[in-house]
């Protein structure tokens, strides 16, 4: 059977790496039918030899097959290492991998591209090998069986990592990893021309200088690793009564994506309460976390409580507008991210714009202490293409203006 090993930590390796699909239909994403048959987990060194990763995906492919068999022979489910086999829809593009259930099309994983460090095909078996956490003692990593510490430790002295692996099944397998390492490939050559710059001019050891000197999410970090601006806050109503607020989605790019307060009923409960203000982040209710949920699920989540007469919320206080530093040292670097009408529409992953505070969904109040809020989507573009050094922009959720102005009628819930 043939064999085959992408190493997608290694860069220089997939910068132009070849494969058999057009570049646009992997930006866009491609479904493959497969077979998943489970997952199991192993040690690694951060940087093993080539023989000894391949060594790693057989091993993980032999546990998971062997698992497999041993339920079967018992007619039982198998442990959680080894879930019952399920036919899968692989859906793969420049940003994620996600395992959808043929049938019902539910989501059963789905995990960003650049969580993948190496994938291999092995016959009609594909392993997507992602690295965990560092495990730092010898204490640790016996907590992991006996075949594992083998297959991945030579010397108790180096740092080992917990490899997540996950055992597919297809006749497309050959076809599966040459697309998954493609995409790697288009991604970062993607990454690269959006901020202005061309793969072949340039070394990886290059850009990643250009990023390590700037930092990430602008001072989002800051605001959020003080305890000041986090706290618990009780809403108190009548049974029946609505809670009175609109949420709307903080957006794609926030260093913790939730739903932020956008307005509040007049004399309802949280505006009486006096504890809750327009721009507020809302972490838990009720002790149920909101953060990553989709804005759908967290307004049924919060209509849920009608019959509650206490609340309790835990928020992160954040103005509503929101302060964005774009570091731009030259204009051949683009900024990337696409604006419309003034509306942020999208945004290249760990681009400069990203690590200023740019987010999806935002509608962009001023560029440089300048509004913007009138300005023509022709002129916007304009002043952007042309801002080099440090670019600062106000932003605030696009929703969240339209009710500010008047554009839209609240629905309180």
């Amino acid at each position: 059977s043939s064999t085959s090993l992408l190493f997608i930590s290694d860069q220089d390796e997939y910068l132009n790496m070849p494969g058999p699909c057009d570049p646009e239909d992997l930006i866009d994403g491609i479904i493959f039918a497969a077979t998943y048959l489970g997952c199991t987990h192993l040690l690694s060194e951060r940087t093993p030899t080539k023989s000894a990763r391949m060594q790693q995906a057989q091993e993980a492919m032999s546990r998971v097959r062997a698992a497999q068999k041993q339920a079967k022979n018992r007619k039982k489910s198998p442990d959680s290492e080894a879930p019952s086999t399920a036919e899968v829809d692989l859906f793969m593009s420049t940003q994620r991998i996600k395992v959808l259930n043929a049938d019902t099309q539910e989501s059963l994983m789905d995990l960003p591209l650049r969580t993948i460090s190496y994938i291999a095909d092995i016959g009609n078996m594909v392993v997507l090998m992602a690295r965990g956490k560092m495990v730092r003692s010898r204490s640790a990593q016996e907590n992991l069986d006996h075949t594992a510490e083998q297959t991945t430790m030579n010397h108790d002295d180096r740092r080992l990592y917990r490899m997540i692996c996950h055992v597919f099944e297809s006749e497309d397998a050959q076809l599966i990893a040459q697309s998954i390492g493609q995409s790697f490939s288009v991604a970062y050559q993607e990454f690269l021309r959006a901020n202005g710059i061309d793969p072949e001019d340039l070394s990886q050891r290059e850009y990643s200088d250009l990023l390590n000197t700037q930092d990430m999410y602008n001072d989002d970090l800051i605001h959020f690793s003080k305890s000041e601006n986090c706290r618990d806050v009780y809403i108190e109503k009548q049974k029946g009564e609505i809670l009175g607020v609109v949420i709307v989605e903080s957006g794609w790019g926030s260093i913790l994506p939730t739903v932020i307060i956008a307005s509040m009923m007049h004399a309802g409960p949280a505006e009486k309460s006096g504890r809750l203000n327009i721009g507020d982040q809302i972490m838990t209710i009720n002790g149920t976390s909101l953060v990553g949920l989709p804005l759908s699920t967290c307004q049924s989540i919060i209509k849920g409580l009608k019959s509650q007469s206490r609340i309790k919320m835990n928020i992160v206080r954040c103005p509503p507008v929101t302060m964005v530093l774009i570091r731009r040292p030259d204009l051949r670097y683009q900024l990337g991210f696409s604006v419309q009408n003034g509306i942020i529409c999208s945004l290249m992953r760990g681009g400069i714009a990203e690590r200023g505070g740019v987010r999806v969904g935002h509608r962009i109040i001023e560029i440089n202490s300048q509004s913007v809020v009138a300005t023509p989507h022709e002129k916007i573009v304009q002043i952007l293409s042309n801002a080099m050094g440090e670019i600062h922009m106000k932003t605030m959720p696009a929703a969240m203006y339209r009710l500010l102005t008047a554009q839209e009628q609240p629905v309180y819930i």
